[in-house]
């Protein structure tokens, strides 16, 4: 009965690795599975174990026929352990070409993501905030985020960081942007923004291009008020803390002009004659280990 259930689940176990390998070449319905010879085939190719592996835990493919793969640039074979009942797997070793090429390295432009979303604090009152175990814990955590930005903001100081020069280059981004979705104008918008937020203002360009022929937008210069609102740094090494990003999060509040016009010309939305002022919340990253880095948007969020 044990040598029987062995024979399952070793049955089993190569059932499913082969529907795995299978998947990355075609349909489940390619492959074939013959449990004497230990061949795995996709029709006219096949993988066959070689007797002259050594290293425990996994063994090289070689080629077997005329239409087979090329084995020698294929992953170690991920050996098993069974115990009774109980399936296990060795740690795999590299094959012979990614030992002799190195580790990779991998270049990460954008972490994809805003860390910690700005959400503004509701206002308690001064009583609560200072006799009740309520208010102590909100104070607790209300330093902690300030703390955060702090420490941000030193860190960035110590790249030649000027708050005077940032608020420049952020109010001509924020221009340049809404200019570019305004005028549909994608490949030089991918410049300006992160590759997340990019896919997200080219569905926006085409949901509005859908709708209107033509929009006018102008920025009444200069800006009514734009301050920071959070500052967060996004470490990707824990083994080396200059390998982060910052982000910077920013409110704008700044006079718009607006029109937007159907396909005969016929304004449809705003107008453009008209000042209208607007509060934005955009976050803005860059990388403090790329040479050359720059600002970039990388999430909007809603006031």
């Amino acid at each position: 009965m044990a040598l029987a259930r062995s024979r399952n689940i070793r049955y089993l176990y190569h059932s499913l690795q082969t529907r795995e390998i299978s998947s990355l070449f075609g349909s489940s319905k390619n492959y074939y599975f013959n449990p004497d010879e230990k061949v795995v085939g996709f029709q006219n190719q096949r993988f066959s174990t070689s007797s002259s592996c050594k290293d425990h835990g996994s063994f090289p493919l070689v080629k077997s026929s005329a239409g087979s793969l090329n084995s020698t640039m294929a992953a170690d074979y991920l050996s098993t352990l069974m115990n009774g009942n109980r399936l296990m797997s060795t740690q795999v070793k590299a094959p012979p070409q990614a030992r002799q090429m190195g580790a990779m390295q991998i270049s990460m432009t954008s972490p994809g993501f805003v860390y910690e979303p700005y959400e503004p604090r509701t206002k308690i009152p001064f009583w609560r905030r200072w006799f009740t175990r309520d208010g102590w814990r909100r104070t607790k955590d209300d330093i902690k985020i300030e703390m955060r930005s702090a420490y941000a903001i030193t860190k960035l100081r110590k790249s030649g960081y000027s708050k005077k020069e940032f608020y420049q280059e952020a109010v001509q981004l924020y221009k340049e942007i809404n200019t570019l979705m305004a005028n549909g104008d994608k490949t030089p918008l991918r410049k300006a923004v992160t590759e997340k937020m990019y896919s997200a203002l080219k569905n926006e360009i085409k949901t509005r291009q859908s709708m209107w022929s033509s929009v006018y937008w102008e920025l009444v210069e200069p800006v009514v008020k734009i301050r920071t609102l959070r500052a967060r740094l996004i470490a990707i090494d824990r083994n080396d803390l200059n390998k982060v990003f910052v982000q910077l999060t920013l409110e704008f509040l700044a006079k718009h002009k607006f029109e937007a016009c159907d396909s005969k010309g016929a304004v449809v939305a705003g107008d453009k004659s008209k000042e209208v002022l607007v509060r934005d919340i955009w976050v803005f990253e860059k990388s403090m280990f790329h040479q050359g880095a720059y600002w970039r948007l990388c999430g909007r969020i809603k006031p």
